[in-house]
Order: structure tokens, then C-alpha cells, then sequence
């Protein structure tokens, strides 16, 4: 069974910085603490990333994915090709200007390929939403 998670805040920088540090993929590790390592493999056209290579650690398990990203001028969607650990995973960022700064959506829905108990899945869930959150906030002020 898919577990969602989903938050919404405000950051003050535009939506244009915000944008540029979700496309920064590779920055990925240096603000949110569960990524290990991200890669790109390959290149949309417009040189946006495609498909990325991603270690991700949480709640004690390390997980090893492939993941299909697809941009739009306010979105950042992610996709799941392979895990080691998960069967699905979709998730999304949309970032609406509000004032000088940015609204932000972010949306995350995952299926384990193993059962944990409920305990530790709500803390992964916690985990996701608050890096979404601080991890993204902290590093639009350092680049702003």
C-alpha cells in the first residue's frame, strides 16, 4: 500500500531561485540530509535533468534508485524506475509566487517493496516533509 506525505509553505526568494536550486539535482545531498548522493545520467533537451541516479538513507535503510524527473516552469515531478527498497515512488514540488517569494507544494507518495511497521514509516514520512520544508527554506536564503 502507497504512503503519502504532502506540505505546503512559504520561502522568501523568488520562484525563479527555487526552481534553480530543484534543477541543481546534484546539490541535492549539501540540503536535504537523507540523500547521500545524486547523479545525472542523462539530459532533456532544454539541458534539464532526466533521469538521476540517487542514494537516499532514512529510518535506518539505504536505498539506491533511479529516478525519471520531469520540469515544468513552476514544477519539479519525480518518477521511480528502480530501487532497492521501494516499488513506487512519485513526487512532486510546484513553487507559485506569493508576494516577493515563493509558495511551495511538495507532494510524495511511496510504496515499500518490504513491510515495516507503522511506527517507522510515519517517522520516514516526518523525514520527507520536514527536509522538503527546512532543508529547502535553508538553502534558498543561502542563495538568495
Amino acid at each position: 500500500m502507497a504512503v503519502s506525505a504532502s506540505t505546503e509553505f512559504d520561502i522568501d526568494a523568488p520562484p525563479s531561485v527555487i526552481m534553480e536550486i530543484l534543477l541543481d539535482v546534484e546539490s541535492l545531498p549539501e540540503w536535504s540530509g537523507p540523500h547521500k548522493s545524486a547523479k545525472i545520467i542523462t539530459e532533456h533537451e532544454d539541458g534539464s535533468p532526466a533521469r538521476v541516479e540517487a542514494s537516499v538513507s532514512a529510518v535506518g535503510m539505504t536505498d539506491d534508485q533511479v529516478l525519471d524527473y520531469t520540469w515544468t516552469d513552476n514544477s519539479c515531478s519525480w518518477s521511480l524506475v528502480e530501487s532497492s527498497q521501494l516499488s513506487e515512488q512519485q513526487g512532486t514540488y510546484t513553487v507559485t509566487p506569493k508576494g516577493d517569494g515563493s509558495h511551495v507544494k511538495f507532494d510524495l507518495s511511496v510504496e515499500l517493496k518490504i513491510k515495516l511497521p507503522g511506527l517507522i514509516v510515519k517517522r520516514a514520512q516526518k523525514m520527507a516533509v520536514d527536509t522538503a520544508k527546512k532543508g529547502l527554506t535553508e538553502e534558498a536564503k543561502r542563495r538568495a
